[in-house]
């Protein structure tokens, strides 16, 4: 009998949720959703590319990176990429919930360019879907936009104005960043019947709105109930000055405008040991003409100038002059002080009309949705497009994340933190390399030497245990300029390995000639002071 393979436990966990994520969508109804795009199949006879001549993006039927899943794909960078797909029956976005949900993943990172959705309202009789475009009338934009300062999940939708018949587009406030790596994220709008809005990237709640408000909405919803009177113009008497200078305020007797700000110091004195007669800089005396200077061509050659020496232990060279000092007599022009503008009126502002656009609204009139469209110009490649769901609530929508999403998510995520350890472990290995091989150069400084063999071995096993590298590191620095320290303040050269020679025997007469060489040598070094090397300095 053959011996069982075993799953690893490591992968054990994705292994159930693939499982369980499997099972569960088998058993999901298809009629819990409005709308549900897997792109399991090719798109070709479901989907409508633009044929207008600036789309000119391939879209292709891929599998994301890694899975068996497919998905729409953007396939080329710097490209326009248009294409819709009609839904059945539109969808009615007022008076009750309605989920917007797709994924994304940006396998070749997202450096400008947008991914996000167009749910495009009914179009003018005669429209085509061969003809989307960026001026294809939609409801609602959602989706990650970057490029430059721009990094956010827009949610725009426009709205019709029932006074003035204009749509107008509302951008959400301060909408959430997009992830900035390069694994599958959902994304998630709710709309709910009390006028909120929620947005949740990966199934968590980055922001929350009303669509009534106007601290949530640019432009707001609900227009003022007053304008500003474009007729409205200001008063010339208008005066919106708070202060005026004193018209009855004068200039003192005393004050002089022509005061200069600084005048020369007269009880300033030369300091002694100025050297009047010589200049600040001379000609350089080592400098030599050049032997291919002409003087015809080149001009009259001059020396270049060096600073003169002797200014350099004197205070100063050159005519001496008083310096300045501050002009205690110094007022500058004079000015009547401000005193309250008695016809001051305050800033002037336009009187408020009635705003002829203004309507009231106790909820969105949002337009339906007709067809859903992807019109994007990016300058990358790689992005994918994969489960495009409208639901009815959160819970649908919750259930296809878990079932979808979730399992890709779980196995890129564990895959970019294994490629995450290569990473470290490379640079890591790296270093060490050399740091190891300083250590070697370290190892074999002459006034080390008679450390050495100590700091070889400390070396190698430190090669034999990389995690030890740093503590190695520092204990051999300590070793070094606890050895330097010692030079310096001792004045003694350290002890050099020598390989020991056994001498001969000193006789009395070798004994006695080595001790006159010593009375000799002190005699010579008392008379002069010893010359100190720099080492011992």
């Amino acid at each position: 009998m053959g011996e069982k393979k075993r799953i690893p436990m490591r992968i054990l966990p994705v292994f159930l949720l693939i499982c369980i994520s499997s099972f569960q969508l088998l058993h999901a109804s298809n009629d819990d959703a409005i709308f549900y795009e897997s792109f399991d199949e090719t798109f070709e006879d479901r989907w409508i590319v633009s044929q207008k001549e600036e789309y000119n993006g391939v879209w292709k039927h891929a599998k994301s990176e890694g899975h068996d899943d497919y998905g729409l794909l953007v396939s080329e960078k710097a490209r326009k990429y248009a294409i819709v797909k009609e839904v059945d029956e539109p969808v009615i976005l007022k008076d009750k919930s309605v989920v917007l949900q797709f994924e994304t993943r940006l396998q070749d990172g997202l450096e400008c360019g947008g991914a996000y959705l167009k749910y495009l309202r009914p179009q003018e009789a005669g429209w085509k879907a061969k003809e989307f475009d960026n001026e294809s009338p939609y409801s609602i934009m959602f989706g990650p936009d970057k490029c430059g300062a721009t990094n956010k999940v827009h949610f725009i939708f426009k709205h019709k104005n029932p006074k003035s018949g204009e749509y107008v587009e509302h951008h959400l406030k301060f909408p959430p960043s997009v992830p900035s790596d390069k694994l599958s994220h959902v994304y998630t709008a709710i709309l709910k019947p009390n006028n909120e809005l929620q947005i949740l990237i990966d199934g968590e709640e980055k922001k929350k709105a009303n669509f009534l408000s106007s601290e949530d909405f640019e432009p707001a919803l609900i227009p003022p109930k007053t304008i500003a009177d474009p007729e409205d113009k200001k008063p010339e008497d208008w005066d919106e000055r708070a202060k005026i200078p004193d018209p009855a305020a004068t200039k003192p007797e005393d004050w002089d405008e022509d005061a200069p700000l600084e005048i020369i110091d007269e009880e300033a004195e030369k300091p002694e040991g100025w050297l009047d007669d010589e200049p600040e800089e001379i000609d350089d005396p080592e400098a030599t003409k050049p032997e291919d200077w002409d003087d015809e061509e080149d001009g009259e050659w001059e020396a270049p100038k060096i600073d003169n020496p002797k200014c350099e232990a004197a205070p100063g060279c050159g005519e001496w002059k008083r310096p300045l000092k501050k002009n205690p007599a110094f007022k500058g022009k004079w000015h009547a002080p401000l005193i309250d503008n008695p016809d001051y009126k305050g800033i002037w502002k336009p009187q408020e009309i009635p705003n002829p656009d203004y309507f009231g609204l106790d909820k969105p009139n949002f337009e339906p949705i007709a067809a859903i469209g992807i019109e994007i110009w990016t300058m990358q490649d790689g992005i994918l497009f994969d489960n495009i769901l409208i639901a009815k609530d959160d819970k649908i929508a919750s259930s296809y994340r878990e079932t979808t999403w979730k399992p890709k998510f779980t196995i890129e995520k564990e895959k970019q933190k294994e490629e995450e350890l290569e990473t470290n472990s490379a640079g890591l290995a790296g270093f060490q390399k050399k740091v190891f091989d300083i250590l070697y150069k370290i190892a074999d400084i002459s006034f080390l030497s008679a450390y050495k063999l100590k700091i070889l071995d400390v070396i190698e096993k430190g090669e034999k245990q990389p995690n030890l590298t740093i503590g190695i590191l520092v204990a051999i620095v300590v070793v070094f300029f606890s050895i330097f320290f010692r030079i310096i303040f001792s004045g003694k050269k350290p002890a050099t390995v020598e390989k020991t020679k056994k001498e001969p025997a000193k006789t009395s007469t070798d004994q006695e000639e080595e001790k006159n060489e010593e009375n000799k040598e002190k005699e010579e070094t008392s008379g002069a002071p010893r010359r100190r090397t720099r080492r011992e300095n």
